[in-house]
Order: C-alpha cells, then sequence, then structure tokens
C-alpha cells in the first residue's frame, strides 16, 4: 500500500487530508506533541489530545505502531502520529509516495530523513527543485490553490488575512484560560480567554471561530483564536473554502506528477 503522509494536522492540512481521503488516496499524519490549532473543531489533529477526532463525517484516530496505522487505514480513518521530525516513521517499512508539508512554517524546513517521490510544499518557505517538486499557493486572490511547478508562492505578508482585529493573540507567556467555546456568540468586550491573569476580549460581535485547546502553554503574541463577524456557527464546524481549494491544488499536483511519472516515454511537461 503506498501512503500520502502529511505534515501538520491543523485546519489547512486538515482540508487537504479531507479531499484527499475522500478522493480514495490513503492518507497519515504527523503532528506535533502538543499541537497548536486555533481551528481545531476542523483539525485532525486534535486526534492527537481526544484519542480520535472527526472532521464532516471523517474520522482520523492516535496511532502509535505500524500496525495501529494500517489497523486504522483498513477502518477508512486517517491515522494520526506524533512525530514531527518523521524519525520513527523513517523506521516502518510504509510505502510513502508523496510527502505534502502542510506546517506552513513559512520558512525553508529542515531535509527529510528519507527519499520520497513527490513532496509538496504548502505556502512560502518552499522552492521548486531546491527543497520540494511542487508547491501550493496558500494565500487568497486570483492564486490560491495554483499549483508552481517552478519558483515559489507569493511571500509571506507578516500580516493576518481579512480584518486583522478578527486575530485574537496572546497578551504574555503562559497557559490559556477559556471562558468561551468555539462556535459561541460572542458580544465586544466579552472576557474570551486569559493568559498569565491578563484577560482577551471580544473586539466586535461575532461567533468565536477557532480558540486554542485550553490549558496549552503559549507565548506572546501568538494566534490563539479568530473571530468572526458573519455569526454563522456552522461555519466553525465545516472546512473552510481556502482549505479545500488548497486541497485541490494539492489533489491536481499529484495526478499531474502521477501521469508524467506514467508517461516517462511522452513529451509530457508539468508546467
Amino acid at each position: 500500500m503506498t501512503l500520502i503522509l502529511i505534515r501538520g494536522g491543523g485546519d489547512l492540512a486538515s482540508g487537504v487530508a479531507l479531499r484527499l481521503h475522500r478522493a480514495g488516496f490513503p492518507v497519515l499524519i504527523s503532528e506535533l506533541e502538543q499541537p497548536l490549532a486555533v481551528r481545531r473543531a476542523v483539525s485532525f489533529s486534535e486526534a492527537v489530545y481526544e484519542g480520535q477526532w472527526q472532521v464532516e463525517e471523517v474520522t482520523a484516530k492516535r496511532v502509535e505502531t505500524e500496525a495501529q496505522i494500517h489497523a486504522a487505514l483498513a477502518q477508512n480513518q486517517i491515522p494520526v502520529t506524533i512525530d514531527p521530525t518523521l524519525t520513527f516513521l523513517s523506521t516502518f517499512n510504509l510505502q510513502l509516495s508523496t510527502i505534502i508539508d502542510a506546517r506552513l512554517l513559512k520558512h525553508p524546513p529542515a531535509p527529510l530523513p528519507f527519499d520520497v517521490p513527490l513532496l509538496i510544499g504548502l505556502g512560502p518557505g518552499f522552492v521548486v527543485d531546491e527543497n520540494c517538486q511542487a508547491v501550493i499557493e496558500t494565500q487568497r486572490g486570483h492564486t490560491l490553490g495554483r499549483v508552481y511547478w517552478h519558483g515559489s508562492a507569493n511571500p509571506d505578508s507578516g500580516q493576518p488575512e481579512g480584518e486583522p482585529s478578527r486575530v485574537l493573540r496572546a497578551p504574555a507567556d503562559g497557559q490559556l484560560v477559556d471562558y468561551a467555546q468555539i462556535g459561541e456568540h460572542i458580544e465586544p468586550g466579552q472576557v474570551i480567554a486569559e493568559v498569565a491573569g491578563v484577560p482577551i476580549t471580544a473586539p466586535f460581535a461575532g461567533v468565536l471561530r477557532g480558540l486554542i485547546r485550553p490549558g496549552v502553554q503559549v507565548t506572546q503574541n501568538l494566534k490563539i483564536g479568530d473571530l468572526d463577524k458573519r455569526n454563522q456557527r456552522e461555519y466553525c464546524f465545516l472546512v473552510s473554502d481556502k482549505a479545500l481549494a488548497i486541497g485541490g491544488g494539492v489533489l491536481e499536483a499529484i495526478m499531474s506528477f502521477t501521469r508524467k511519472i506514467q508517461n516517462q516515454d511522452t513529451d509530457f511537461t508539468l508546467a
């Protein structure tokens, strides 16, 4: 069995995993020991904490062994392993056809501990023929989800997309304490959470679209929440249009690369 490995299980990575899973590809996710997903209601990384997690009726399950990976796949689940450096996976007898780096590091990644036929990078930090074979655009706009077989994605703007005030950030280093739930309607000035005794309040009315897992340690200025003026609770539990667009780009890249391999004796080129 050939597998697609996705590094990262946040909301954008989960949109990619969901789209590939629905297209019939076996998918494996590697994550941190303490993931920091904000839109965790739609992030398969929550399986690290909960044992298993469901996003749009697709279940991810935390695994530790090669046998558990195969068992999860046999049950049509997405296995999630704690292995950010791929140290353990490199010792498993797995056939990986593709690695998708969806960690959104925004800087060049460390080299892989093993070779893989196709490495796809999401967003800034990846350059074709330097550290990957293809790059997917992650910046909203006319190029979102496009596949680049040359060059790189648009550079990181350093600013959140949309209205900057929607992004809630940690006021200090410390442990996050929550006072609101994802999907809850929030009024201006309402205390959503606190870190080190410093409250984080809502700048406007809306629905709490995302909030980092309570109890985790955060650093000052880290994104810990997302407030949505559209005030549509159901959006909090659906993979975003952006994640699906990026997932479509990944699917295109995999299919194009596969076609190239299958037609090596033709004049087909990727462009």
